[in-house]
Formats: C-alpha cells, sequence, structure tokens
C-alpha cells in the first residue's frame, strides 16, 4: 500500500521516466541495426571488387577501388580489410611509398585489430623494398620482440637474416635462419630457411667449426684403474 502511493503520487514522473527509457532503447536498437546493416553492405561492396578481379583474370587489384570503400564506410571492419587490400596492391605494383603509407593507416586507424601485426610487418617490408634497411632492421627487431608468437615471424626472421647477410653479419643471420627452420620445418619458409642457411655455412664454414677449445673427443678419466 505504501508502494501503491508513493507510485500514485509520482504517476506523471513515472510515465515520463518509463517514456524516456523506452525512446533511449528504440534509439540504440535503431543505431545498432543501422550499424548492422552498414557493415555487411561494407562487406557486400568489398566482395564485389574482389569477385570482379577474380573474374576478369586480372591478378593486379586497383587500389583506388579499395579506398573508395574506406571513404564510404570509414571504421567499418570492410574499410579495414579494404586499407590492407589496398596497400598489398600498391606494394604489388612496386609503389611501395603508398604502401606504406596505408599500412601505417591502417595502424593508426585499426590499432585494436588481430591483423594490425601484419599491417607493422608490412611497414616493415615497405621499408626494406625502399633501401631503409637500418629503419626495416629495427622494425623487424621490435616485431620479434613484441609479438614472438604471430604467425608471420618466420618471416620476419628471414627477412631480419637476410638483411644480416647482406651486411657481412653471417653469425647473426645464422642463427635466425636456424631459428626459422626450427619454427617452420614443413613450411616454404622453413625450407627457404634451410636452403639459405646451407649457402651461408658453404660460404663461412668458420660458423659450423665448434667453439675454440671444445672437441668432440671422448673425455677419459684417467683417475680409473
Amino acid at each position: 500500500m505504501q508502494f501503491y502511493a508513493w507510485a500514485e503520487a509520482r504517476k506523471q514522473q513515472l510515465i515520463y521516466g518509463g517514456a524516456g527509457v523506452l525512446l533511449v532503447g528504440v534509439i540504440v536498437a535503431y543505431v545498432l541495426y543501422h550499424r548492422a546493416e552498414r557493415e555487411k553492405e561494407a562487406g557486400a561492396a568489398l566482395s564485389r571488387i574482389v569477385s570482379a578481379a577474380q573474374i576478369s583474370g586480372d591478378r593486379r587489384e586497383d587500389p583506388a577501388e579499395f579506398l573508395k570503400i574506406v571513404t564510404r564506410y570509414p571504421g567499418s571492419k570492410a574499410a579495414g580489410q579494404a586499407v590492407l587490400r589496398a596497400a598489398t596492391a600498391y606494394f604489388a605494383d612496386n609503389q611501395f611509398t603508398e604502401a606504406q603509407t596505408q599500412y601505417e593507416r591502417f595502424l593508426r586507424e585499426y590499432r585494436e585489430s588481430p591483423l594490425a601485426g601484419q599491417a607493422a610487418f608490412g611497414v616493415a617490408v615497405c621499408l626494406d623494398a625502399q633501401g631503409r634497411t637500418a629503419e626495416a632492421s629495427e622494425r623487424y627487431q621490435n616485431l620479434i620482440e613484441r609479438r614472438p608468437y604471430d604467425s608471420m615471424i618466420p618471416q620476419v626472421r628471414l627477412k631480419l637474416a637476410r638483411i644480416y647477410e647482406a651486411q657481412d653479419q653471417p653469425a647473426k643471420a645464422q642463427k635466425l635462419y636456424e631459428e626459422v627452420t626450427r619454427a617452420s620445418a614443413f613450411g616454404a619458409t622453413g625450407a627457404e630457411a634451410h636452403s639459405r642457411l646451407q649457402r651461408l655455412l658453404a660460404q663461412h664454414p668458420e660458423l659450423a667449426a665448434p667453439p675454440a677449445g671444445v672437441t668432440n673427443s671422448p673425455v677419459i678419466n684417467l683417475s680409473q684403474p
């Protein structure tokens, strides 16, 4: 009875409050629905571009088409994928500066994405392709330290090893080739690392020699009769 009396005294306020809650719920539902529909539309637009290139047999995708999706559907998941595809298309066309710009854009706008590691790797590869090996080496090393379990790390190590080899640092290259060979023993990356390791050891036989003072001879215990 006390609650009834309290509600009766505040009936008008309760009606307005309930209407406000209902209105907020409707707005939230509309926003979520609109966002979901926008994501579906963006994904469909991205699929059409990819499918059109496959049907035509054109292996070179047009980055401008992907960037249209980014402009039309900013912030969507499909837009993020479009940024990466545009970067890859630029790189395939040897436009390394433009590719780097798009990879860096992805890292700015989609830093929480699980694909951020791939974008960071893309930036390093672009720097490498431009001959900016010092910056590329730093990026590769940073990826190895911060993302040691990412799937692309064997490729990162392989890229860095090739830089070390070109800089006449065979011991550093050897270590990385061996790590990649062990980690990707049955993959193409591991096979390439193994091949390069064998060639490196043939060019630098001192790398395969045991350290000074270490031999493979059995140890003879003279204290035993």
